[in-house]
């Protein structure tokens, strides 16, 4: 027996109402249907055009193409604005390095009563306050107190991290040449054994209208960013990353009074 290439479809259900389409009963009332007046050949060849291909016509192309352009235009002017390879920091993070840095370090207690400090970790972010460099330190004394509620160091944060001398190097590296923004600079620079040309510091615990708020005493950067910017920082453990920004975000904010009141 020849089988008919016509078709039935199988009925996969049980439900008595479902459809079922006959491919020849189909063809036959599509043919009868495109000979009617109801649709002229011209639609039909519309219609069957538009099945393989989408058309766009008229004000719709010409924006479609404008926003096209658009997009070419905005992708070439973004990798015109990459900053070039030299520029980048050589951390995985790729963040451009400024001309203005501020620094932040923990540190933990060493010593016969922990009185005394060693340095656990730095931190270091650009104008814009991306994170461009940020590493533990591993210690070279006994550690009595790693204050893990106010530095956030931890014992195994320190036994994985950076060898003192390689660190000491890449953040002298790092700071050369720019300016240095930070609250008590001094403590930073002592624990990290450098130094930083006065003319190139910025501390944000010495400049006298910082200080007026805590009436001539020292303010704490807590309080320069609640009464300054308007911020909540250092709730329980502190960031380092997160205090080098509020002081960044302090200077940026007087940067241009400031620097004229150096120059005179």
């Amino acid at each position: 027996m020849i089988e008919t290439s016509k078709k039935r479809k199988r009925n996969t259900t049980n439900n008595p109402n479902q459809t079922v389409a006959v491919r020849g009963v189909i063809d036959a009332n599509w043919q009868k249907f495109l000979s009617s007046n109801i649709i002229t050949d011209k639609k039909v060849d519309k219609l069957q055009s538009t099945d393989k291909k989408e058309q766009f016509t008229g004000t719709f192309r010409r924006a479609k193409k404008k926003a096209q352009n658009s997009f070419k235009k905005d992708a070439t002017e973004q990798l015109k604005d990459e900053p070039k390879l030299e520029e980048r920091n050589n951390s995985s993070s790729g963040n451009k390095l400024t001309k203005c840095m501020a620094i932040d370090c923990e540190m933990v207690g060493i010593g016969y009563d922990a009185a005394d400090h060693m340095l656990a970790r730095v931190s270091i972010v650009n104008k814009f306050g991306d994170c461009i460099y940020d590493k533990f330190v591993k210690p070279r004394e006994e550690v009595k107190d790693y204050r893990t509620e106010v530095s956030g160091v931890r014992r195994e944060d320190l036994l994985n991290g950076e060898d003192f001398t390689v660190v000491q190097k890449e953040v002298a590296e790092l700071l050369k040449g720019r300016i240095l923004i930070g609250h008590s600079l001094k403590n930073d620079l002592s624990v990290l054994f450098l130094s930083h040309p006065k003319r190139n510091i910025r501390d944000t615990s010495r400049y006298k209208p910082f200080r007026e708020i805590a009436k001539g005493g020292t303010p704490s950067l807590k309080r320069l960013a609640k009464e300054v910017l308007g911020i909540d920082i250092q709730h329980g453990e502190h960031s380092s990353i997160e205090d080098a920004r509020a002081t960044m975000q302090l200077y940026c904010m007087v940067a241009k009074k400031w620097e004229s009141s150096l120059s005179r």
